[in-house]
């Protein structure tokens, strides 16, 4: 843990093996088939976490509670991040209230001692439910939001399969404070998925059709929201995405976005403090 940070919060965190596999690796190239074809399918994102940083090496804090969201150290050139990413393996990787305080934290901590942030996205967005609602979904995510919002550091963003709704925009989406953002061409950006999407707006369409023909009705207008609207080219030529990049890629796009970002700077405004939700 403290090889990743630095002494106090003046200082940077110690360089460590600079400029390692400045190529595409075979390890690079394994991203590319990693994604299943199917959204309903999940995979284990620390598949991912361990491609895409120096040395395949991944120090991972609070893993104990919130397993649905990871929170970690990781090096970039040699250089200390700090790394926020979904585990779809756990409640889909949807945001929840003890996920959204154990996420604050740690991009807090990573922002007091001049740390990068990367984020690793596939969200279908907040965990819906009365559980939730009771023990203060809408706050302790609010303090998530507070946390990327008031963060000077650099973000960078990687959006790998699902963006949807207040998931995405948590996790460092370029509205809310996120300097870089790249996505795989498998990702789904928009507000909502395909299936509550033509749920919610096509139900009288539906009620149109016969029985019969429904489910296969249904099926072509997922597709068509799929291809036509949730797909990272659109999201890129709207200036939400800066590029999509090839997963093999992601590991020295991450790389260049950070150097880009070495010297960022952020004045802050002539006020005491920010209202924090409590």
């Amino acid at each position: 843990y403290l090889s990743f940070m630095p002494s106090n919060c003046y200082e940077r965190a110690p360089l460590i093996n600079p400029g390692l596999e400045p190529e595409i690796t075979d390890s690079d190239r394994e991203l590319d088939s990693l994604i299943p074809d199917s959204d309903r399918r999940g995979y284990d994102m620390y598949e991912i976490l361990l491609r895409i940083f120096d040395d395949g090496e991944f120090h991972e804090i609070g893993d104990g509670a919130a397993r649905n969201l990871i929170t970690g150290f990781a090096r970039v050139d040699g250089r200390s991040v700090g790394v926020v990413a979904n585990q779809p393996l756990v409640a889909s990787g949807a945001i929840d209230a003890r996920g959204s305080d154990k996420a604050a934290h740690f991009i807090r901590l990573c922002d007091a001692f001049d740390i990068p942030l990367v984020f690793v996205v596939d969200t279908p967005g907040v965990l819906p439910g009365v559980e939730e609602e009771k023990i203060g979904v809408i706050k302790r995510g609010g303090r998530f939001f507070y946390a990327v919002v008031e963060a000077t550091v650099p973000i960078v963003t990687v959006v790998v399969r699902k963006a949807y709704g207040g998931g995405y925009a948590v996790m460092g989406c370029k509205q809310l404070g996120g300097d870089i953002n790249l996505a795989w061409p498998t990702a789904r950006i928009a507000v909502m998925g395909a299936e509550a999407a033509v749920g919610l707006t096509q139900r009288k369409q539906l009620a149109a059709v016969p029985e019969a023909d429904r489910p296969a009705v249904r099926q072509q207008m997922v597709d068509f929201y799929n291809a036509a609207v949730a797909t990272p080219w659109i999201a890129a030529e709207r200036g939400y995405i800066d590029a999509v990049i090839e997963p093999s890629t992601t590991r020295l796009e991450i790389r260049k976005a950070l150097r880009l970002l070495g010297d960022k700077h952020i004045e802050q405004a002539p006020r005491k403090h920010r209202l924090m939700p409590l």
